[in-house]
C-alpha cells in the first residue's frame, strides 16, 4: 500500500473518541508541605535538591560541577553559559554538551517532577542530550499533584513541553539499573 492508502485507511478506521473519566478531585487532597515533599521525592528518585537565592546560583553549580567547561545556559538567573543556542540550533551540535542549566515552570510535589518547554530549554534535545541537567524552580511554583499540574499547564501554547523526574535510568529485566541511558545522567534543581 502506498503512504497515502495507509493514512486514508487510518481515517476511515478511527475508533469515536470516549470522554474523559470523571475524577473525584476532592479524594486526592492531602494536607502536606508541598516544598518539602517535593524535595523528598526529588531525592527519592535520585536527583539533588539545593534550596538556594537567585544570587547563589552560579556558585552553587561552580560547587556542584567544577570541572564542567562545555555549559548551556538558557535562563538569565545564571552566567556560566559557555555554548550559545537558539532555537535553530541544531541537536547534533550538542553532543558535547557537559552541562544544560534550564529553568522550570512547574513543580509537582507527588512524584518530584518539573514541567520544563520549548522555551525554557530552547532546543528540545537539550535537557536529554546533555551530562548533567540543572533545573531552576521557583519554590512557589510546586503543586501538590499531576491533576493540579496538568489543570496549569492545560492552558498553554501547545509546543514541545515534558515532565523531568532525576535523573535519566532504566533497569532490565534482571534489575540492574542504568543511570543517564536516555538522558542526563544527574539531576540538580535548585530551589529558589
Amino acid at each position: 500500500m502506498s503512504r497515502e492508502a495507509i493514512l486514508n485507511s487510518v481515517k476511515k478506521n478511527k475508533p469515536e473518541l470516549l470522554p474523559l473519566p470523571e475524577i473525584n478531585e476532592v479524594k486526592f487532597k492531602e494536607d502536606v508541605d508541598l516544598k518539602e515533599t517535593f524535595k523528598n521525592n526529588v531525592a527519592l528518585v535520585g536527583g539533588n535538591i539545593i534550596e538556594t537565592t537567585v544570587a547563589s546560583i552560579d556558585d552553587i553549580i561552580k560547587a556542584q560541577y567544577p570541572d564542567k567547561t562545555n555549559i548551556v545556559s538558557t535562563t538569565n538567573k545564571s552566567k556560566l553559559g559557555t555554548i550559545s543556542v537558539d532555537k535553530n540550533t541544531d541537536p547534533h551540535t550538542l553532543e558535547h554538551i557537559d552541562l544544560a542549566i534550564v529553568e522550570g515552570e512547574l513543580g509537582v510535589s507527588e512524584n518530584g517532577a518539573i514541567w520544563v518547554t520549548a522555551s525554557n530549554s530552547v532546543v528540545r534535545a537539550l535537557p536529554f542530550i546533555t551530562n548533567d541537567l540543572v533545573i531552576i524552580l521557583n519554590k512557589k511554583s510546586i503543586c501538590l499533584h499531576m491533576l493540579d499540574a496538568y489543570k496549569v499547564i492545560d492552558n498553554r501554547e501547545r509546543n514541545f513541553g515534558v515532565f523531568i523526574s532525576g535523573p535519566s535510568k532504566t533497569a532490565d529485566i534482571e534489575q540492574c539499573l542504568v543511570v543517564g541511558a536516555h538522558g542526563a545522567m544527574s539531576l540538580s534543581v535548585l530551589l529558589v
